[in-house]
């Protein structure tokens, strides 16, 4: 019989204080003794709870526990513990944010202690820093960020297990055979987490829903809804409510409004709208100066407080716009139908209107309930060939929204040339103001009837686009005014944007000097003028896609909120959403609080709205980054079909782990893995935002034009992956 190995004791001692620290960490709110400790650790054996109890009293004596009660220790009150939110790579290793901190916790995946990406958790940091940082260990999970997860569902004989994409998972969910709802192997689902044993490497969870095969595009599309919690059907209580409402235009209820159907008014949205939030009406007043008016959807008009369809609304908060389809916040009969302003028909409407001489000076203004009557709608392009072509009234077949050529008439062409050279003076004065102006390329995508992605186009700002956004920003602004200047002060929902974050700032002028750009921030307005200046100095170059992000990403996150703070943005003092309330619920609540205070009503409750402007905040957040996932899936989707193809692109990204590199033709984004570089081994230069070959000093640098080959595209990943070819100064591509 072979001789049992003796136990190294400065090991086994090690051993057993860790033990017992950790023990002691996970249950800081039970105190134990000496019997309860060997219980718990397996360790019965004499030697062994010898071994601890000398090891209690050692800690006892260092101040690293406290005896609370005869022979029952806990670890001391707070010390070395802090609360902050996780963030798990895609490695599984953690880092915890704590505000109170400057550096982030180091978490190890074994140390993880099934908390999962931005959980809010409680974290113990060790006394010793390892490897230069602060290392530490999750002791509670204080709140879960969520429950339910997307994935793709693999059955065997006796079990499933869903496999999860984007969430920084580090484990797979496992599904009883009895729990998986009837999905299929290969199927996209929703799953969720019932329980986590204490000795399980993996949680336990539940199918709720089964999504589609896995690779189907309304699978995928669903997938990205559910992802982030976005429903994309209305319940059958909601749509029979919405349904059953009276959507007839009353003349006993025009009678309590202003009416305006005898004034000349149009619309102009994009040409595949098919909700009309907003429309303008133009008219000269007998002295000379010009009465426009912004018409919008009266939504609050049937959208009552305290009914389900209300409900609905509140907690959609937002319509959700993805690649092939949108997502209303509102049943159809009310989002395209009663409340969308459409041609050649009567509306109820809420109003701004204003009074202005010709250089666009304010001279007067009024808000209120309207009812209106649409002459014409128009396209951006439509109204923008106007704009091109002052001489003609004729729109081109080419550019139409029919295919067939029509005449405009007059008067409303007229509007709009005079509207566009009024809006051109605000926008100037805007400006003027220190407002910052970004007009970053959108990418737009030509799908077929299966909505397969036949090819990508960038969608610009123009005249058109602009004179609807200069007179939505007049109305959204004055009537923030309004209120805001109310004595005694009224609650009120503003859109608020904070200044910029110094550091954030400081990031921004350190990239754009590679390209030969500077900033001046030597106050508000220089900082202002110096970003508008980058951003038109960039307008047409290779890197102007990438500026255009990377100064975006510096400014603060617009959100709505009762504390009024400006918008930095836009250099409004005052600013709100008034003049979409068929997508957003803020609209709404701008719309009812309007309306009570025009009618003398008290202030409402500040608690009350605060925590709806939180929630249509976060909402928002959840749309947009929906949004950019459908985006990233698409651009997936279309590069399918360019393997092995050569693309010249600009580097948009270095990390520890990979170079992303957006494609310049057609913007979308790949990354090359940092160990899939053959001619070298590359390391992370975080100061200069590069990947330096350790022999060759090689260096590939954020902003640097490369040749990309494309490698693979994951879909279930929303991945694309490129093989580095080299400099584009180095590189001969293929012909």
């Amino acid at each position: 019989m072979p001789k049992r190995k003796k136990r190294n004791k400065k090991q086994w001692g090690n051993e057993i204080t860790s033990r017992i620290t950790s023990l002691l960490r996970s249950r800081r709110n039970t105190p134990l003794n000496y019997k309860q400790i060997s219980a718990s650790l397996g360790l019965d054996d004499p030697s062994s709870r010898n071994q601890i109890i000398k090891t209690l009293k050692r800690l006892e004596q260092k101040g690293e526990i406290v005896q609370v009660d005869r022979g029952k220790y806990t670890l001391p009150v707070k010390m070395n513990y802090y609360t902050g939110v996780l963030d798990v790579n895609s490695r599984g290793q953690g880092y915890v944010v704590v505000d109170e901190l400057e550096e982030d916790i180091l978490v190890q995946k074994k140390n993880l202690n099934k908390a999962l990406h931005k959980d809010v958790v409680e974290v113990y940091v060790f006394k010793r820093r390892r490897q230069g940082r602060q290392e530490g260990e999750i002791t509670k999970i204080l709140q879960r960020k969520r429950n339910e997860f997307v994935g793709v569902i693999h059955l065997s004989d006796r079990f499933a297990f869903v496999e999860c994409f984007g969430y920084n998972m580090y484990t797979d969910i496992f599904v009883p055979k009895s729990q998986v709802n009837k999905a299929k192997d290969g199927d996209k689902v929703l799953v969720k987490i019932q329980g986590w044993e204490a000795h399980s490497e993996s949680p336990v969870g539940e199918v709720i829903k089964v999504l589609g095969k896995a690779g189907e595009h309304n699978a995928e599309i669903h997938a990205i809804l559910a992802q982030y919690g976005l429903p994309y059907e209305f319940p059958h209580e909601v749509e029979h409510y919405a349904n059953s409402l009276d959507t007839s235009i009353r003349e006993d209820e025009i009678a309590k409004r202003r009416d305006m159907r005898e004034v000349l008014t149009f619309t102009i949205d994009p040409k595949d709208a098919k909700d009309f939030d907003d429309a303008l009406s133009f008219g000269v007043l007998d002295d000379g100066h010009f009465e426009i008016g912004i018409h919008i959807a009266d939504v609050s008009h049937y959208l009552k407080e305290g009914t389900v369809l209300d409900d609905e609304a509140y907690n959609r908060a937002t319509s959700v716009y993805l690649v092939d389809r949108v997502v209303p916040m509102l049943p159809e009969v009310l989002s395209n139908n009663a409340c969308s302003l459409r041609p050649q028909e009567e509306k109820y409407t809420f109003s701004a209107i204003f009074k202005l001489d010709s250089k666009a000076k304010i001279l007067d203004q009024w808000f209120g309930r309207t009812a209106i009557y649409s002459d014409a709608r128009f396209a951006y392009e439509e109204a923008q060939h106007l704009i091109e072509n002052p001489k003609s009234n004729e729109i081109p077949a080419k550019t139409s929204l029919t295919g067939k050529k029509y005449q405009v008439d007059t008067s409303i062409q007229k509007a709009i040339l005079e509207m566009d050279r009024l809006a051109k003076i605000l926008r100037a004065d805007r400006m003027r103001q220190g407002a910052i102006s970004f007009d970053k390329i959108e990418v737009k995508f030509k799908l077929d009837e299966q909505n397969e992605p036949e090819g990508i186009y960038f969608k610009e700002s123009k005249d058109a686009n602009k004179l609807i956004e200069e007179f939505m920003l007049l109305a959204n602004r004055r009537v923030a005014q309004f209120i805001a200047k109310q004595d005694p002060p009224k609650t009120f929902v503003y859109r608020v944007h904070d200044e910029p974050d110094d550091e954030k700032i400081a990031a921004l002028e350190h990239i754009i000097k590679r390209f030969g750009y500077k900033l001046n921030t030597l106050d508000r307005q220089s900082t202002s003028s110096s970003l508008n200046k980058l951003l038109k100095d960039v307008q047409g170059k290779k890197e102007q896609n990438l500026i255009d992000t990377l100064a975006i990403r510096s400014m603060s996150k617009a959100i709505y909120s009762t504390q009024n703070i400006g918008h930095y943005g836009l250099a409004f003092d005052y600013y709100t959403h008034f003049t979409s309330p068929i997508r957003r619920y803020p609209d709404v609540m701008v719309h009812r609080l309007l309306q009570h205070y025009l009618d003398g009503g008290k202030s409402a409750s500040q608690d009350a709205f605060e925590e709806k402007c939180g929630h249509s905040s976060d909402m928002e957040y959840l749309a947009a980054n929906a949004e950019r996932d459908s985006i990233k899936y698409m651009q997936v989707k279309y590069m399918l079909d360019h393997q092995d193809e050569e693309f010249l692109g600009v580097i948009s990204g270095v990390t520890e782990w990979g170079i992303y590199v957006e494609i310049i033709s057609n913007k979308c984004e790949g990354m090359i893995r940092m160990q899939d570089m053959q001619d070298d081994y590359y390391v992370f230069d975080r100061t200069e935002f590069a990947a330096v070959g350790e022999q060759s000093k090689n260096t590939y640098q954020l902003g640097d034009e490369v040749y990309v080959r494309m490698k693979g595209a994951d879909l279930f990943k929303k991945q694309i992956d490129f093989e580095m070819l080299g400099h584009r100064e180095e590189y001969l591509p293929r012909v």
